[in-house]
């Protein structure tokens, strides 16, 4: 294990013994390394992702770092809403709590695409899979003490508008005003999620988070010329908000968490700004009947 990432975690996080922790897209990327640093903690986490082979080879890498915890497969495709069923219901029927969900897994500018259902690809992956699997999970969630989920933004939300009129590529498609969509919505739903919990008095907290600058797979899509021009922190760094959120004790509804560097671009986590483009509850309501229908949750 990174040295640095050993001894973050180490001085700053609690024990997660014996917590059930759900992680989308962990089996690569910040979903990995938020893995490995919960089952360092001794939280029983589901690696879920698409690919068993990449699931499995995470699952080795884990464990072979001295973990106090557990470290299990999980598939999902959040592009195909009846993948997301039949994971949700499987974990339903063998687990009796979840402690933690980490609404991680995302693609980011890919070429125009869409999931098995017909949405934009980055709309569907990023937003509606996660909705409907925190929905399916709720009362998994709820009837667990003290439970959190934890979604992902990103520094894209900022000045972003959501196009309820644009979630299935009836207009041009433009890559990243669709990814920046996507990436409000992350935001605009924990934050509606928190709402909701605390309206219906559930003792679940959503909490949001971002990685800010940080290498990953995600930038597959992205021009290499425009990579070379940016400054990124190392993965394991970029996993630590995640941690931050999935983890501190004294973490509210709404929290939002960042690096703490100039424009939270980089350094280390604490709470971060929400723009004002995420703080609309009419967007908000909008959004989650969208999401609603669209899921065919009714």
């Amino acid at each position: 294990m990174i040295k640095e990432f050993k001894n973050w975690i180490s001085t700053n996080l609690e024990s997660q013994k014996g917590k059930t922790v759900i992680i989308t897209g962990a089996n690569s990327g910040i979903g990995f390394y938020t893995a490995l640093g919960l089952a360092k903690l001794g939280a029983n986490v589901i690696v879920a992702g698409r690919n068993k082979e990449r699931i499995d080879e995470a699952l080795k890498a884990i464990e072979k770092e001295n973990i106090t915890g557990s470290v299990s497969a999980g598939i999902i495709d959040l592009a195909s809403l009846n993948s997301v069923r039949e994971f949700a219901n499987e974990f339903n029927n063998t687990h009796t709590k979840l402690d933690i969900l980490i609404n991680n897994a995302g693609v980011m500018m890919p070429p125009e695409s869409k999931t098995a259902e017909g949405f934009e690809l980055q709309f569907g992956i990023n937003f509606l899979g996660h909705f409907l699997l925190t929905n399916l999970l709720y009362n998994k969630l709820k009837s667990t003490q003290n439970s959190r989920v934890v979604t992902l933004s990103s520094i894209a939300h900022r000045g972003a508008s959501i196009d309820f009129e644009n979630l299935r590529v009836e207009k041009p498609y433009d890559t990243k005003r669709e990814y920046y969509q996507s990436k409000l919505a992350d935001l605009v739903f924990a934050l509606e999620l928190g709402r909701r919990c605390e309206s219906n008095d559930d003792d679940i907290l959503s909490v949001a988070c971002h990685p800010g600058f940080t290498k990953t797979e995600l930038q597959r899509h992205i021009n290499p010329e425009i990579l070379k021009k940016m400054t990124f922190m190392d993965t394991w760094q970029g996993s630590l908000p995640t941690l931050l959120a999935a983890t501190n004790k004294d973490a509210k509804s709404g929290d939002y968490y960042g690096p703490d560097g100039e424009g939270e671009y980089d350094g280390f986590p604490a709470l971060g700004v929400i723009d004002k483009s995420a703080l609309d509850q009419e967007v908000a309501k909008k959004l989650w009947e969208v999401g609603i229908k669209n899921t065919k949750l009714n």
